[in-house]
């Protein structure tokens, strides 16, 4: 059980804690389309991610893939510019968006998950258990990506209901934040 504990903190953490920027600007940008109406939804995107994530991170610490550390610090940024591109590509666009969003959690989720596994995959291999290391850091990240899915979505509600923003306006405010921080991001992080 300490270890489930252990890594369920390095989950939490790994969303949570102010180094965490980028996967929280990422969730973020899949977020901001979304209301409370649609809780379902983000929770299935949300799932989404984690999914992408623990496979790409589950292949890694088994040493089944591995790809340079620079291009995935690069990589990650792009796949927030990305997302929050299409928020504003299909702003105005009702069916379909929530279905582009689930692809690009999973497929982008793959790619997040490169980000963590050089430092995990030290620390699991030293323990007896990986399964159950693995476990305990997805349940702690999906965990940490709901609570911030939570504060998303009370903003948008104090926003749109309150202080009766437009939801094109939140969507088109909060993605075109997000798009500038990512873009810096990517240039700060350039591989070459």
């Amino acid at each position: 059980m300490s270890d489930f504990l252990f890594y369920f903190g390095l989950g939490w953490k790994h969303i949570i804690s102010i180094d965490a920027l980028d996967h929280q600007l990422f969730i973020l940008a899949l977020a901001s389309v979304y209301t409370f109406g649609n809780i379902k939804q983000v929770l299935i995107l949300v799932t989404a991610f984690t999914i992408g994530h623990s496979l790409t991170l589950a292949l890694s610490v088994m040493d089944i893939i591995r790809f340079p550390s620079r291009w995935v610090e690069f990589l990650i940024p792009c796949t927030i510019l990305i997302t929050a591109l299409n928020n504003i590509l299909r702003i105005d666009k009702k069916e379909g968006s929530a279905k582009v969003n689930y692809y690009l959690a999973l497929g982008f989720g793959l790619i997040h998950g490169m980000g963590f596994a050089n430092a995990i995959r030290i620390m699991l291999a030293k323990d007896q258990s990986i399964a159950m290391g693995l476990f305990g850091f997805n349940i702690g990240l999906e965990a940490g990506q709901i609570c911030v899915v939570a504060v998303v979505l009370l903003f948008a509600l104090l926003f749109i209901k309150y202080l009766k923003v437009t939801r094109r306006d939140w969507v088109f405010f909060i993605s075109a934040g997000v798009f500038a921080l990512s873009l810096q991001m990517a240039f700060e992080r350039l591989p070459f």
